[in-house]
Order: C-alpha cells, then sequence, then structure tokens
C-alpha cells in the first residue's frame, strides 16, 4: 500500500510539472508574459517542495544523494527568473522518478511473475473426497489432485503413471517435461497435461517454490557494492558540479551560466544505471533456472577466477547408472535386469532404487516380489513369478550358492556390481557406476573462457575414483579424501589467490560454500543446508546452468559500467559546455532528459542478455533424470 501512494504521488508530481509547462508556453505564446512565469513557478513548486522533503530523509539516514542538484538547478532557475528552464527541469526530475519506477519495475517483472504465481490453497484426496485446503494444511504424504493448468503448491512426487509439466517459469526449460510415477515435482511447476496426483513429500513453507519467493524479495531489497560505490562518486559530482557553476559564474559574472551548468548535471547514470542494470542481470538469470541471491553475489559472480567444485551430485550425476550387463547364462540382458530390479524394488538401499529407476527408464515392467528377506546393506531374496531369486554384492550372492564369486563390489574407480542369482545359479552380474555429467568437458572449457582462471575438484571420495572421473578434464588439482574442514582450509588458500567459487549439493559442502566468495548450490536435489549457505542456487539440476548465470553477471555488470562512464562523461561534457555559453538553461535541460533516458535504455539491455550456452532443453525426462 505505501509503495502504491508512493507511485502515485509520482504521478501527481509529473501531472502538475507537465501542466504548469504547458499552461505556460500557452500564456506565453498568447503575449501574457508575467502570467506565463507564475504558472511555471506554480508548476515547479509543488516538485521542488517533495524533492526537498525527499532529501531531508536521505539526509536523517546518512545519505547524500545527487537530488541535490536537482535541487539546486531547479531554485537557482527561479531565483534568476529562468522560470522556462526551472519548469523544463520540474519536468524532467518529475518524468525521471516516474520513468525510474517504470524501469525498476521492468527489470523485475520476471522476479514478480514467480510471486504472482504462488497457488493460495489445493485440492486434497481424502476419504474418497476432494477437498479445498490452504497450503498450510497440507503435510508430507497427503495426496494432492494437480488439474491440468494447476501450478504445484509443494514439493512432491508423481502418484499417478506419469506427469506432463512445464518447468519453464523455474529452470527455462521451453518444452514440458514428462515425469513418470515416483518422479520428483518441484513447487512452482505447471501441469501442462492430465490431472494427475501428487504426492507431498514438504509442507508449503518448506517447499522449493516458497524459497524461491523469500530469495527474490530478498534479492529485490539487496543493494550492491557497484551500487555503494556510485552513492560515493554521487559526492564526487556533486562537488564537480557546484566547482564549475561557481567557476563559470566567477569567470563571466553571468549566473545564467551557473544556472545552465546545474540543470544539465543529471544524476542519472549514478543513481538509476547501477541498480536497474544489475536487478535486470538478477531477473535474467533467474529465467535461466539461476537463482542469484541479490545484487552483492551477481557482483561477486562476475569477478570470479577460482572455481572448486564437488564430486559427487556436481561433477557428476550422482546417481549410479548402469555401465554394463552381463549374462552367465541363458538369461539375455534384459531379463537380468529385469529380475533384479523387480526384486529391489522392496529395498531402500540407494543402489537398490537406482537400479529399479535405470530398469523403469527403459522401459521394463517389473513384477511383484514376493517371500522377501532382506540383509541390510549386502543383498536380497524373494520370489519372482514362482523363481527364486537373489540380488546383492558378490560375497552376498557367493556365501548363499557356496561359489568363490569374484568380490568385485567396489572397483578402483567407483563402479559397483550387483550380482543376480536365479533358482540356486548365479545369471548374470550388472555394473553401475556414478558417471560424469554430459557436457562438462564442453561446460568447463566455456567457464574458462569467461574467466576461470584455476578448476580444482574438491572430493571425500578415494583418490583413485576422483583421478578416473575427472581424467581428460584438464583439471588444476584434484583433492580427494577430504573432510569438511578440509574443504573449507583448500577454499580458504585459494581465496588468496582470487576470488573463489565453490559448487557443491550436499549437507557437507555447506561450509565451504559459506567459505567461498560466491557459493553455488544445487538445488533441484541438493540439501537445505547447501542451498542456506550458498550465494547462488541452480533450481535444475543441469550444472551447465552455473555458465549460463555467469555470463549474464559478467554482461549485467559490463552494461551497468558502460552506463555510468557513457552517461557521467555525457554529463560532463554538458556542463562544460554549458559553462562557455553554448547551452542555454532551457537547452540544458532538455539534454539532461536525453541523457537521462539513453542511460535507462541502455541498462534495461541487461534484460535482454542471452547468454551463448543456455543449458539442455528437454522433451521427455525419466525419474533418474527427471529433477
Amino acid at each position: 500500500m505505501k509503495e502504491f501512494l508512493h507511485d502515485r504521488f509520482k504521478v501527481a508530481l509529473l501531472v502538475i510539472a507537465l501542466a504548469g509547462l504547458v499552461g505556460g508556453i500557452a500564456l506565453s505564446l498568447s503575449g501574457l508574459t508575467q502570467a506565463a512565469d507564475l504558472v511555471w513557478t506554480a508548476g515547479v513548486l509543488p516538485v521542488l517542495a517533495g524533492l526537498i522533503i525527499e532529501i531531508v530523509r536521505s539526509l536523517r539516514k546518512g545519505e547524500v544523494g545527487l537530488d541535490i542538484v536537482a535541487a539546486l538547478s531547479m531554485s537557482a532557475a527561479l531565483v534568476f527568473n529562468e522560470t522556462l528552464a526551472a519548469a523544463v527541469v520540474a519536468l524532467m526530475y518529475s518524468g525521471g522518478t516516474f520513468l525510474e519506477s517504470f524501469a525498476e519495475g521492468r527489470a523485475r517483472r520476471e522476479m514478480h511473475n514467480l510471486l504472482s504465481r504462488v497457488p493460495r490453497t489445493a485440492s486434497r484426496r481424502r476419504d474418497g473426497t476432494l477437498e479445498e485446503v490452504p497450503l498450510d494444511d497440507i503435510r508430507p504424504g497427503d495426496l494432492l489432485l494437480i488439474r491440468q493448468g494447476d501450478v504445484a503448491p509443494v514439493d512432491g512426487t508423481v502418484a499417478s503413471d506419469r506427469a506432463m509439466l512445464d518447468q519453464s517459469a523455474l529452470t527455462g526449460e521451453s518444452l514440458p517435461v514428462r515425469l513418470d510415477r515416483g518422479a520428483e515435482v518441484m513447487s512452482g511447476a505447471t501441469n501442462a497435461g492430465e490431472a494427475f496426483d501428487l504426492k507431498a513429500t514438504r509442507p508449503a513453507r518448506d517447499s522449493t517454490y516458497a524459497g524461491i519467493v523469500r530469495l527474490v524479495e530478498a534479492a529485490q531489497k539487496s543493494k550492491a557494492p557497484m551500487a555503494r560505490m556510485a552513492d560515493r562518486y554521487s559526492l564526487v559530482f556533486l562537488a564537480v558540479t557546484v566547482a564549475i557553476a561557481a567557476a563559470a559564474w566567477w569567470a563571466t559574472g553571468d549566473p545564467i551560466r551557473a544556472v545552465a551548468v546545474l540543470v544539465v548535471a543529471t544524476p542519472c547514470p549514478l543513481i538509476l544505471a547501477v541498480p536497474v542494470a544489475l536487478v535486470a542481470g538478477l531477473s535474467r538469470a533467474a529465467h535461466f533456472g539461476v537463482l542469484i541471491k541479490g545484487a552483492k553475489p551477481l557482483e561477486a559472480l562476475a569477478r570470479i577466477k577460482t572455481l572448486v567444485l564437488d564430486k559427487t551430485g556436481t561433477l557428476t550425476d550422482g546417481r549410479p547408472v548402469i555401465v554394463s550387463i552381463e549374462s552367465y547364462g541363458e538369461l539375455c540382458q534384459a531379463e537380468i535386469l529385469q529380475l533384479a530390479a523387480a526384486l529391489d524394488q522392496a529395498s531402500k538401499h540407494p543402489i537398490a532404487q537406482a537400479l529399479v529407476a535405470e530398469a523403469r527408464a527403459r522401459g521394463e515392467k517389473l513384477p511383484f516380489p514376493e517371500n522377501l528377506v532382506e540383509t541390510p546393506g549386502e543383498g536380497i531374496t524373494g520370489t519372482i513369478d514362482g523363481r527364486s531369486v537373489a540380488v546383492g554384492g558378490a560375497g552376498f550372492i557367493g556365501a548363499r550358492l557356496g561359489l568363490p564369486l569374484n568380490r568385485k563390489t567396489v572397483a578402483d574407480t567407483g563402479e559397483v556390481m550387483v550380482v543376480l542369482a536365479v533358482d540356486g545359479e548365479a545369471a548374470g552380474h550388472v555394473v553401475m557406476a556414478d558417471t560424469l555429467r554430459k557436457g562438462t568437458t564442453d561446460m568447463l572449457a566455456g567457464l574458462r573462457s569467461r574467466g576461470i582462471k584455476r578448476i580444482l575438484l574438491a572430493t571425500g571420495d578415494r583418490r583413485a575414483v576422483a583421478e578416473a572421473i575427472t581424467e581428460g578434464l584438464g583439471l588444476d588439482a584434484v583433492r580427494a579424501d577430504l573432510t569438511p574442514d578440509q574443504k573449507v582450509l583448500l577454499v580458504l588458500s585459494e581465496r588468496k589467490k582470487g576470488p573463489v567459487m565453490m559448487v557443491g549439493d550436499g549437507v557437507n559442502d555447506a561450509p565451504a560454500l559459506a567459505a567461498a566468495d560466491i557459493g553455488v548450490a544445487m538445488g533441484a536435489r541438493g540439501a537445505a543446508a547447501s542451498a542456506e549457505a550458498a550465494d547462488v542456487v541452480l533450481l535444475v539440476d543441469h550444472l551447465d546452468r552455473l555458465l549460463s548465470g555467469l555470463e549474464v553477471a559478467q554482461r549485467a555488470q559490463r552494461i551497468a559500467f558502460e552506463s555510468v562512464a557513457v552517461g557521467i562523461s555525457l554529463s560532463v561534457a554538458g556542463m562544460i559546455a554549458a559553462a562557455f555559453g553554448y547551452l542555454t538553461p532551457v537547452e540544458g535541460a532538455l539534454l539532461q532528459e536525453v541523457i537521462d533516458v539513453a542511460v535507462i535504455l541502455n541498462a534495461l539491455r541487461a534484460l535482454r542478455i542471452q547468454p551463448a550456452w543456455t543449458g539442455r532443453t528437454v522433451s521427455q525426462q525419466t525419474p533418474a533424470a527427471a529433477v
């Protein structure tokens, strides 16, 4: 409500200034010079009064802004009877403040789109009926109906056979994504297909979308170092303006020269260019699924020189995938996978769940297992379609069969072998491994092209596994067997050589993320602790989005610098021209507005930043790759 009234006040001042200028011009053309001066003055005084109130408020906060220049120019023009020039300055100032509100609103539009999409209620299934409930009433385990066009209100999993979701508002994916039963759904995604059931996994307040909204609101209130630097330079600009105006008056004895200098001095390159460009950059990065928590992290991201990467879930996908399937007898590879995955449906072991997900991704139909007996951490036995089946590590299966099977449970390369036995005979095995993300080599090359000088791996895994995974990536260093404390020490030591960015997804990465100049969390699947400690959250589980975010940050900062440099240069040139008598006060006021508009339009170019690397566009995903 307060912001609404403030905007209405700005509009009212703009209307008064415009009416005063136009009315005075009409009277002047009619030969009523004195009446024209009175009307111009009447149009200036309300704007000047409102400006003085704003200056006093700023001074009480300890802030000295360039609005003082506008107040001086209007006051000087009125004192020396340059009422037309004063009216033009009043119109330009009130128009500039209105344009500032419009520009910042335009820059935040994509973020506001996020806020406006927050659903207020959800349809919950209970006792065979549907009930409309507030989001705060939703609990983990509740079954929700997501109709076509509805926005997922909370994080959850697909409880129907399939779902088609539009995640463009969250991740920038241009095409809808197909998710099968059990796949994770981020709150904020829109149902682009038939209605489906969603099983809630988190309360609304802890869901992805709620976190995004909180971060967006905090980002909108943030002030970047570059903006604070602009505030400091505004004092220098104010001093230069007054000095040039005083020198022109002293050298010529003509106070009108000083008035012309004051009215041509435009503060907009410093006041507007920086926040508009940086907020536009925040908005643009969010469009590509990169949530930057404010203008300060945006600037820091643009200056990064060293990148430290976690391995599991960051450099790698974080989920074991099938590397190979080997048959020992009559069963084909598809049958081995089907039987192993069917039995593993009953296990919560991560390897078992990954095997089931891979089988479903390949279209295997998994029969229901019976007579289940699980030995935690080793294997499971049961009956499938009347056949006795056992799945587990080589040692577990070998002990059951009384055979000396090779105990290749975990190889030096980080692979895991899952052995299948059917009716008392070893039938085959499946080799699984956590593999490198696709496109990693190109992505790392792209980061180096954007100014990253050093790229390191920091992992708690064994050195042999780390070196096998990173072979051929051209990393500057591989640090393995690290504890969370040692990761922090690595980040701190690298910071001595330049700004450091740390990327991770687990709870153990949170301290290192907080210690880095920029911490980046894989927010789609990463732990809540790492997301809270990070400055940047990747909303989609694609590491390549990091490159898009880096490019947006660098280009937005460059646009801000360009706007300030060009705008201030034009302003100083105009002041010098006015001091030498080449510009009248009216001409100076008009030039001021031309510079203001040019600076704001240039800053808004950040909204059109299109990174060369925009990540993958996926039309269909399986549960194993959907989140």
